[in-house]
């Protein structure tokens, strides 16, 4: 069993190293108090004639150039108070300071918009790169960074590969960056420029390039016999709560809407219609509620996180309908299940299926599945994968977590599917991510399945968010997991159904739209569907 955790090396204190054959001149220091690291390892590491310089000081200070036409890929951190890791948020504090995801994407020119801030003070330039891609191609993305004294001119990002890590700082003139795809390996961003430049990210390092595609693991058998840990609780991404929010949470009471937050209920949209029919190199999906598809593709049929009944475990009953009547749906080839809460994990949706349905679950869940009849269960770890009848089914990461009784806290895996159809030339692929908060994950999962059609997205049951910020991602969180999946389309779920949470019950759609906007993208492909419609790829 591979043990993907995501557990970092620790680094050293007040040093800076370059590893490979390429050259590291002064003034390349390092002082205390601050711990400041900078590897880059993989592929074409360092090569010569790079040449990389830069000064590291103070606490948690990281700064730096890199020029030349050499390629310099791999991972670069700087780790510390203030360190800057991943290409997640980034915040440069200072004079001309900004802000943002700095997203590169699109195959051709991308522009940098949104508001930029010059002045003696802590300014602020966010914006996001938008195009029909993500940080492939030769393309061409420019940006101008304003300030006194502080990253004043243009900086330039060119040649045929990507530029990561949103947070760059240049020096007090134009400054260009250079050659064959700086800084795009498979780890997290760079941080730039000759002074010091202190910067954080948050909320994770998510890798947003495309460089050096990781290649796909070999199926593995179906309803094979398979042996795990006793616990998976060292996935976790975030410790569980503990006693003192159980308390909080308790004196707040803060667990359902307010009773003008469920005004919205006969709002909510549901819009059954037929199921679209399956024709050969298309995907139809169908949003039967909650966090429950029915998929099309490959000519197999897929349910996601079945859930039909009207009621789960000490949640009151469902908002709206089943959005497929259960006597409507075709032959269910396969079922593909995130997590083991009672919303996505329903036994008795379950007993209505034959015992030969193919069922893909979680490492550790295979045992419940076969303790109730089915005879096909195919349980997976992490970036592990099988396939059935030509539709290749990919388990990968979540930051979430699994519990279905008092004593069985984290003793099945958790995470999302990417379900690939194998015998269509283009490949169409489409991404179930269950149940998770926003994080690091995201990135790793695009880089690893470039391309995906489609992302089904959860979008509810976020609040309070200092109690579900961690599990449950809001209707932000989820447009920014699409652009780090390189996602071509985005459908929300994971609302409308269920009372799980305290926001009103029609916000998460109407956060999403506005998120989509501000974002920049086509309006088309959100496909914010009503329950029981469908759309086909």
């Amino acid at each position: 069993m591979s043990d993907q955790t995501d557990e970092r090396p620790a680094l050293p204190t007040g040093t800076a190293t370059r590893t490979g054959t390429g050259t590291s001149t002064s003034p390349g220091t390092a002082t205390s108090p601050g711990t400041a690291a900078d590897t880059r390892p993989g592929p074409g590491t360092s090569t010569s004639p790079g040449t990389a310089t830069g000064t590291r000081t103070g606490p948690g200070t990281a700064a730096g150039t890199w020029t030349g036409t050499g390629t310099s890929a791999g991972t670069s951190t700087a780790s510390g108070p203030g360190s800057r890791t991943g290409t997640g948020t980034s915040t440069v504090s200072g004079p001309g300071s900004r802000t943002g995801p700095g997203t590169s994407t699109g195959p051709g020119p991308g522009t940098w918009t949104g508001a930029m801030s010059a002045g003696p003070g802590p300014g602020t330039v966010t914006g996001i790169r938008t195009g029909p891609g993500r940080g492939t191609g030769p393309g061409t993305a420019t940006g101008t960074r304003t300030g006194t004294g502080t990253s004043a001119g243009t900086s330039t990002v060119s040649g045929p590969g990507s530029r990561t890590g949103p947070g760059t700082s240049t020096g007090p003139g134009p400054g260009t960056w250079t050659g064959a795809a700086m800084s795009t390996g498979p780890g997290p961003g760079t941080s730039t420029g000759p002074g010091a430049a202190p910067a954080t990210r948050t909320p994770a390092p998510a890798p947003a390039h495309r460089a050096w595609p990781v290649p796909l693991v070999a199926p593995r058998p179906l309803a094979e016999a398979r042996l795990w840990p006793r616990s998976f609780a060292d996935r976790l991404t975030t410790p569980l709560p503990g006693l003192r929010q159980y308390a909080r949470l308790a004196r707040e009471g803060a667990f359902r809407p307010d009773t003008e937050g469920l005004r919205g209920i006969p709002d909510l949209p549901y819009e059954p219609g037929p199921l679209p029919p399956p024709r050969a190199g298309t995907v139809g999906v169908t949003w039967a509620g909650h966090a429950s598809w029915v998929l099309r593709l490959g000519g197999l049929t897929v349910l996601t996180d079945p859930v039909w009944s009207r009621r789960i475990i000490a949640t009151p009953a469902r908002m709206t309908p089943v959005g497929v009547r259960w006597q409507d749906l075709p032959p269910v080839d396969a079922v593909v299940i995130s997590h083991n809460h009672y919303d996505h994990l329903d036994a008795p949706t379950l007993r209505r299926l034959p015992r030969h349905t193919a069922l893909f679950v979680p490492a550790g869940l295979g045992r419940w599945c076969r303790r109730r009849g089915f005879t096909r269960v195919t349980e997976l770890d992490w970036w592990e994968a099988a396939e059935l009848d030509g539709v290749r089914f990919d388990f990968v990461p979540a930051h979430h977590w699994s519990k279905r009784s008092l004593f069985d806290t984290c003793r099945s895996l958790w995470g999302g599917w990417v379900l690939t159809d194998t015998r269509d030339a283009a490949r169409k692929k489409v991404y179930f991510a269950g149940d998770t908060g926003y994080g690091h994950w995201f990135g790793e999962i695009g880089r690893r399945h470039p391309g995906i059609d489609l992302a089904l997205l959860p979008i509810g049951a976020y609040a309070p968010r200092w109690w579900l910020h961690d599990v449950h991602a809001d209707p932000e969180e989820a447009v920014q997991a699409c652009l780090d999946l390189g996602a071509h389309r985005m459908a929300p779920m994971h609302w409308a159904t269920f009372v799980l949470s305290a926001e009103p019950v029609m916000e998460p759609l109407l956060r999403v739209r506005a998120a989509w906007d501000r974002a920049g993208l086509p309006r088309e492909t959100l496909w914010d569907l009503p329950i029981g419609a469908s759309r086909t790829l």
